[in-house]
């Protein structure tokens, strides 16, 4: 996973200054079809943004993870109490959906779209496992990670139903329960994070650290561990990734995947946990 570290500075919501006591943390899903965590950033990191504000964005591009505040940090992301005691995740959305009223929406192009989803779920996966490892949160315990729309019906929460809604309608067999049950694997299992920084933030991981392991990319399926191959397979036929190009390989899959070694292992963690597999 890649983290950089990106603080709204003139933000209303930052500029206040108030902290909180991390208890749990809320996945949001953006609704609206803007991939690029950077749009975010830039728009949001103004005087007179003062609607809300949230720890962070993650790029449906690159599953990049976009920190905006400072994790003890209140943001402004539930629209009701969860403020108070929870970190806040946006997901980035598809560029190819159009919503036509409310949460629901039209896609122009599935695969590209399950393709950026899954980037976003899995780069998730790895933050939520990195928070709940700095917090000493249990993601299986009750109310400790919970979607907007979870936080809704437990009265912490505006009316909304992200992520879900997204997940549902794109036909991806993603659920809140799967995606606590990938994150206490994560967590079990380790992460590597590297480190960027831009405006006034501060960097763990040297530059050149974070060249070094963002060139470690793999085009081929007959190229990647042993351990992986059937699980990108699965996901590749499935439609859930595809690559950038018309290139294919010798079995006619996709030859330009562009898969980094830890999103090869957060796949293969999420396929041994049953997330991919298809419901009788």
């Amino acid at each position: 996973m890649k983290l950089i570290q990106s603080f709204l500075t003139q933000n209303p919501c930052y500029t206040a200054g108030r902290k909180i006591k991390v208890k749990g943390l809320m996945l949001h899903s953006i609704g609206c079809p803007q991939p690029s965590a950077s749009v975010f950033v830039k728009s949001w990191n103004r005087a007179d943004y003062d609607r809300a504000c949230v720890h962070a964005f993650i790029d449906g591009n690159t599953g990049d993870v976009y920190q905006t505040l400072p994790w003890d940090h209140r943001g402004w992301h539930a629209g009701g109490t969860a403020n108070n005691t929870y970190i806040g995740i946006e997901m980035c959305e598809p560029a190819c959906i159009k919503y036509t009223g409310g949460a629901t929406f039209t896609c122009s192009d599935p695969s590209a779209a399950k393709a950026a989803v899954a980037r976003t779920y899995n780069a998730a996966v790895e933050l939520f496992a990195m928070l709940c490892k700095q917090y000493g949160l249990d993601p299986l315990k009750d109310g400790v990670i919970v979607s907007h729309k979870e936080g809704c019906a437990r009265g912490i929460a505006s009316n909304h139903g992200d992520p879900e809604h997204l997940w549902n309608q794109l036909g991806i067999e993603y659920t809140m329960n799967g995606f606590r049950a990938a994150v206490k694997m994560a967590m079990e299992k380790g992460i590597v994070t590297t480190s960027e920084t831009t405006g006034t933030s501060s960097s763990s991981t040297s530059p050149e650290k974070v060249k070094e392991e963002g060139e470690m990319r793999y085009n081929r399926i007959s190229e990647m561990p042993g351990y992986a191959q059937s699980t990108i397979i699965k996901m590749v036929d499935a439609g859930i990734i595809s690559g950038g190009g018309a290139a294919k390989d010798e079995n006619n899959r996709p030859a330009d995947l562009n898969l980094s070694i830890e999103m090869i292992r957060v796949f293969v963690t999420n396929d041994r946990a049953g997330l991919y597999d298809k419901k009788p």
